[in-house]
């Protein structure tokens, strides 16, 4: 085994990947955002302002929707009947952005994880946490429960068949969505009461990234939006995230490797209110309000209006001379934010509705573009654990992250992407490569990397491709 490294970057907590949470302020963005701006709607901008218009009105009845039905607007699919429910509700998927697959992992065996880490922690009181003194967030990556899940057939059935929602527009495309790559993150056991963990509405994978010409714009991932044509704009074209660059600035948590779904396990029964996940599901049509807000402003404020008066369409106008290089709720390296007064078309207060009760052993993915959020204060009587868990297809950036990643497990350091430092390495317990191998199978080492990845018999030139191409980048 290699000696113990520290990877590039500072040690820190989750607190470190959004502004929110780590308390500071950040000063108004350069002005060669403004002129990124103008550049993106340059020639188009009556397609942009009209496009406004009815993107506005499309949200509000839609919003209205998501009120009125809540936490079961959200897809539910059993595990047990898996490829009939991605069948039949594969439109409802597509459209919210969000799912919760029941029963993935016998509900025994997913609750026994939570005191086998709890126990881990014991045997080292140097785990760090977030907030210290009180944790709910833990710096860990490689313990037993987190290893296992990400090599469990289960779980691997399940992304590898949720991948297939997204399509390649361009058969030539390097990537492959028929075996998923393992993404090491972190852990939480949130407890009752707790109102720290107070994550707001946000959406990981970059922020200011999201415009940059230089970021999502290398793989032309928003163009349609930017054109005018939101309507036009599929969030499940993978040809478009290939070469998409999600962190330019290095963030901590700031994701460098293509997540087509974030996702988590529980590890306990979890109802609304009792500090679980809040999600928006309206993916296309929160995206391009997202992207399009910096370009309009009130003639009225909230404070100068009453009523729907405010979120009118004639009260918004599109800036023209009058535009900043604001994108709001962006800062570079940190994950993008969205409230209220920033966003208030998406009104927020209303269309951010739990993810519905859950068990141990449920898997609950979202899209990597869906603005989610966790509750404000945990009202339950138990505690409300998850294991994260994303999905990855493989990309040549992917096999170059998991390379890293896999020598940061050999080492018991946290994956490149996230706060650096010793991390787990002279944890006790912690999981070996020979443990890997004890508990996976053949395509639970292929997600960590250890064995050749094997190209399937539907998949297309570009993924042929790929495949080879990241054996090759993991020396298999």
């Amino acid at each position: 085994m290699a000696s113990p490294q520290s990877q590039d970057k500072r040690e820190g907590n989750i607190s470190d990947s959004f502004v929110s949470l780590s308390g500071k302020g950040g000063p108004p963005l350069p002005e060669r955002f403004l002129e990124l701006k103008k550049t993106l709607i340059s020639g188009h901008e009556d397609r942009v302002i009209a496009s406004w218009q009815r993107l506005l009105a499309q949200l509000s009845r839609e919003n209205e929707t998501v009120a009125k039905e809540g936490p079961q607007i959200v897809p539910s699919l059993e595990f047990k009947d898996l490829e009939g429910d991605l069948t039949r509700l594969r439109g409802e998927l597509r459209k919210r952005g969000v799912a919760v697959i029941r029963g993935v992992i016998p509900e025994d065996e997913a609750r026994a994880f939570k005191g086998e880490i709890e126990e881990y922690v014991r045997q080292n009181p140097s785990t760090k946490a977030y907030p210290e003194g009180n944790p709910q967030v833990y710096e860990l990556y490689w313990s037993g429960p987190q290893t296992r899940s990400r090599a469990h057939p289960n779980l691997l059935k399940v992304q590898t068949a949720l991948m297939e929602l997204w399509h390649s527009s361009d058969p030539e495309s390097a990537i492959s969505t028929s075996q998923p790559l393992a993404y090491a993150d972190r852990l939480r056991i949130r407890q009752p009461g707790d109102a720290t963990f107070a994550l707001g509405p946000h959406i990981d994978g970059g922020s200011v990234e999201r415009w940059e010409l230089h970021g999502y714009g290398l793989g032309g991932v928003y163009n349609k939006i930017f054109k005018g044509s939101w309507e036009e704009f599929d969030p499940w074209d993978a040809s478009t995230r290939v070469s998409a660059v999600m962190d330019n600035y290095n963030g901590l948590g700031a994701c460098s490797m293509l997540r087509m779904f974030q996702g988590w396990l529980s590890m306990s029964h979890t109802k609304p209110l009792e500090g679980t996940l809040m999600v928006n599901p309206l993916l296309q049509l929160s995206v391009a309000y997202l992207l399009l807000r910096p370009f309009f402003r009130p003639i009225n404020e909230a404070k100068d209006t009453q009523g729907d008066e405010y979120l009118a369409a004639e009260n918004w106008l599109f800036a023209g001379t009058e535009m900043t290089s604001e994108l709001q709720g962006a800062t570079p390296g940190y994950g993008q934010e969205l409230n209220a007064e920033l966003h208030p078309h998406l009104e927020l207060d209303k269309t951010m509705i739990h993810m519905p009760q859950v068990k141990p052993g449920d898997f609950v993915v979202w899209h990597c573009d869906t603005i989610h959020a966790v509750d404000k204060v945990h009202k339950g009587k138990m505690d409300s654990s998850v294991l994260y868990i994303p999905i990855c297809p493989v990309t040549e950036s992917n096999a170059k992250y998991l390379l890293r990643q896999k020598n940061a497990f050999l080492n018991g350091i946290p994956g490149p992407d996230f706060p650096g430092g010793q991390g787990e390495a002279n944890h006790v317990n912690r999981p070996t490569e020979e443990y890997l191998r004890s508990c996976a199978g053949a395509n639970g080492l292929r997600a960590f990397g250890f064995e050749k990845l094997v190209a399937a018999d539907t998949d297309g030139p570009g993924a042929r491709a790929i495949a080879a191409k990241a054996n090759e980048i993991l020396g298999l």
